[in-house]
């Protein structure tokens, strides 16, 4: 029992890095069209989280790679589940991902446009699908016996398209808050206003969203057995209003940090109003497949424990130095064309 719950928090850790680091890159890609509007800004966009952002996707192997090896049936049945969905996540990260490694290669404005709208289109798909994913298990699954009785369809559901927006503002405002660390001159007075009117977007969409889960999913049921856990939501509020203190005092790495603490500080408030369930079932929670109904035999998550404890600092302090190396604003004048 207590490795399966061990697991599970670290499971939904491993998701929180992901969403802290990759999300801050995915927002500047969906903030490419509207912020770059001429090539040096566009290029500054890109350079903003070139030397990260594939770095940052580690976390979402890493959290694959741990549902696979710590809850096989999990990873089974997501898997299968939302099949037409990872799919086009699949796609969606790899014309991102082409964007920034071949824009430079090639000096027509045709091919520099190509890859601007696959840079949009794979940062806000990206968005789109893990919020819609994540907001359909919240909700429950329609799964009987570990089959997903459901169709892609089904789960373009309105609850479902509210959490991918949610996951898009959040993202939105992490970016524009990276953007303030990273640029000057116009395009950081640009940033800084992008920022002010997304944290109001995403206070609007916290409290709908919230509100909605508490109509649409049994999120609240834990909180209302053991009410010292709503520390998790009080916690993501005071960052997020803690953001805004920051943003208008113009300390600029505080309010970023204040924002990635609002998204970890909600993913762990989702993830502890989920627990035990991994899955929820809809049609019967004796079909929900659970931390424990789905976990792998205790030698193999002691095993996993070691390896992660060897390991996941080594991750961290690379990204940490990677973090350092590259946390100066960046210079347009050694822009090479």
């Amino acid at each position: 029992m207590f490795l399966e719950g061990l697991w599970f928090y670290l499971w939904g850790l491993l998701w929180a890095m992901y969403f802290v680091t990759d999300g801050f890159d995915l927002g500047v890609g969906m903030l490419l069209p509207f912020l770059g509007k001429d090539e040096i800004s566009k290029r500054t966009l890109y350079n903003a989280t070139g030397p990260l952002w594939d770095g940052n996707e580690v976390w979402l192997i890493t959290a694959g790679g741990v549902t696979f090896a710590a809850f096989p049936k999990t990873y089974a049945v997501m898997f299968s589940s939302f099949y037409t969905a990872l799919t086009l996540l699949l796609v969606a990260l790899m014309i991102r991902g082409l964007s920034f490694e071949f824009r430079s290669k090639a000096d027509g404005p045709g091919w520099k446009k190509a890859c601007d709208v696959c840079q949009f289109l794979g940062s806000g798909l990206t968005a789109l699908l893990i919020g819609v994913a994540f907001a359909n298990i919240f909700r429950g699954l329609p799964i009987e016996d570990g089959i997903f009785k459901g169709g892609f369809l089904s789960l373009l559901n309105p609850y479902g398209i509210a959490g991918g927006l949610f996951f898009i503002t959040v993202f939105l405002l992490h970016g524009a808050l990276w953007l303030v660390l990273k640029t000057e001159g116009v395009l950081y007075d640009k940033a800084r206003r992008a920022a002010s009117g997304l944290w109001i977007a995403v206070l609007l969409v916290t409290v709908v969203f919230l509100a909605y889960s508490y109509i649409e999913t049994k999120l609240y049921a834990n909180y209302f057995a053991r009410p010292g856990l709503f520390i998790l939501p009080i916690a993501a509020v005071v960052a997020l209003l803690m953001c805004r203190f920051y943003m208008s005092k113009k300390f600029d790495w505080k309010a970023w940090f204040a924002s990635a603490v609002f998204i970890i500080a909600a993913t762990f408030f989702c993830i502890t109003g989920l627990y035990p369930n991994m899955l929820p079932s809809r049609i019967d929670p004796v079909h929900s497949i659970t931390a424990h109904n789905a976990a792998s035999t205790p030698l193999t998550l002691t095993v996993m424990l070691v390896v992660v404890i060897i390991f996941i600092p080594l991750v961290l302090a690379y990204q940490i130095w990677a973090f350092h190396l590259f946390r100066e604003k960046i210079d347009q004048e050694e822009f090479i064309y």
